[in-house]
């Protein structure tokens, strides 16, 4: 396995990944906005969102997703933070909230990801990868987990690679039966891997934000996975 880091993140905590097309949605953790890049870094634009503590993020029907774990502690408060986990529903292009959707479990929520009209997340409360409904929230089926501190999500044709930050490594689970399938883990000197996604090309990204510490790197990344 090797990681290559592929360019400066644009901003100072990139949380949370989604690969689209030719493009790059990246949740800042710390202005709580996303930041949409081409594959090479630059900047094509940035979408203010009402997020806060910004963690996962994902695209599907339209939308924009986006994970909020509760009150931030990267940032000022605002008049729109509720201290709650949420999982936003926001218009892709403006960022405005269309709906949201308290977490299935009631706690912290670091990986979304969509599925064909559904959306995984990750729960802490039984550790679990909980696939939802995207329209109505309700759950459709729940696959228990043993990793640290889930993170981010990758859904592939054959499974569900999801980020454990805290044990440096991703896991590919099979969504049917939970099974796992595969294992990459990271340098224990290497970044933590936080946000994941998966190109059309079939390269799995990562990204680390550095926060909350301790980590091991003194400042973020965005790299690939080469199996």
């Amino acid at each position: 396995m090797k990681l290559s880091v592929n360019f400066k993140p644009p901003c100072a905590m990139p949380n949370g990944l989604q690969c689209i097309d030719n493009e790059i949605f990246i949740m800042d953790q710390l202005t709580d906005n996303v930041f949409v890049i081409d594959q090479k870094g630059k900047i094509i634009r940035v979408i203010n969102t009402i997020t806060e503590n910004g963690s996962g993020i994902t695209i599907g029907g339209g939308f924009l997703w986006t994970a909020s774990n509760g009150r931030t502690k990267a940032r000022e408060y605002r008049s729109t933070d509720t201290h709650i986990s949420w999982i936003y529903k926001l218009d892709l292009d403006s960022g405005e909230m269309i709906d949201r959707f308290p977490t299935p479990d009631g706690g912290g929520i670091h990986g979304i990801e969509w599925d064909d009209g559904k959306i995984w997340i990750t729960a802490f409360n039984p550790k679990a990868l909980i696939l939802v409904d995207a329209n109505n929230f309700k759950e459709i089926k729940k696959i228990p987990i043993n990793q640290e501190v889930a993170h981010g999500l990758a859904r592939v044709e054959d499974g569900i690679w999801c980020a454990d930050r805290r044990a440096k490594e991703i896991i590919k689970y099979d969504v049917d039966n939970g099974d796992e399938l595969e294992k990459i883990k990271f340098p224990k000197d290497g970044p933590d891997p936080h946000g994941l996604s998966i190109d059309n090309n079939g390269t799995l990204w990562y990204c680390d934000a550095v926060h909350p510490p301790p980590t091991t790197r003194d400042f973020p990344e965005i790299g690939t996975i080469q199996k």
